[in-house]
């Protein structure tokens, strides 16, 4: 029987903030290596049936990521991720939102600051992430539109893609 891993998510409407914590069975540079590295990245990015495609992608600060997600009935969502912090295998923070295929952002969605720490415990990996939106309906729409759903699948894609890769 396997060992179930912590999972929390939490969304706090007075500041706009979603918080999420996950434990992932895989070495920290492993679990940094998916959040950070675009062939990785692209295996887990998106909730099924949907699928991931980074097109650029300088992970440095200042640098951004402009990637796609799309399903097999050819819908397609662009989306950027520009970087403000980088501190190897412990913190890594962002600026994101959505964008058309050209990195140009639209304005009421770009601005979500997003913030991932990461930390290693006897093989176990932990992931707290915050997420804080620039409104109250930006992230209630995200809600509706089942954030905690399609993030909650992509997380478990996550975890399967790492059991696989530390084989």
């Amino acid at each position: 029987m396997s060992e179930v891993l912590p999972f929390d998510f939490t969304v706090d409407k007075a500041t706009n903030t979603i918080h999420v914590k996950r434990a992932f069975a895989a070495e920290l540079e492993l679990v940094w290596d998916a959040f950070t590295k675009p062939e990785i990245l692209d295996q887990w990015g998106a909730p099924e049936p949907w699928t991931c495609q980074t097109h650029s992608m300088d992970f440095t600060v200042g640098g951004r990521r402009l990637y796609s997600m799309f399903n097999p009935d050819g819908q397609e969502h662009w989306s950027v991720q520009d970087y403000t912090e980088i501190t190897p295998m412990t913190k890594l923070k962002y600026l994101s939102g959505f964008s058309d295929k050209d990195g140009n952002t639209t304005p009421e969605f770009y601005g979500t600051i997003n913030s991932l720490e990461f930390s290693e415990s006897d093989g176990i990996t932990t992931v707290v992430i915050t997420l804080k939106y620039t409104s109250l309906s930006v992230l209630e729409m995200m809600v509706e539109r089942g954030f905690k759903e399609g993030f909650t699948m992509t997380l478990n894609t996550l975890q399967g893609l790492l059991a696989k890769l530390s084989e």
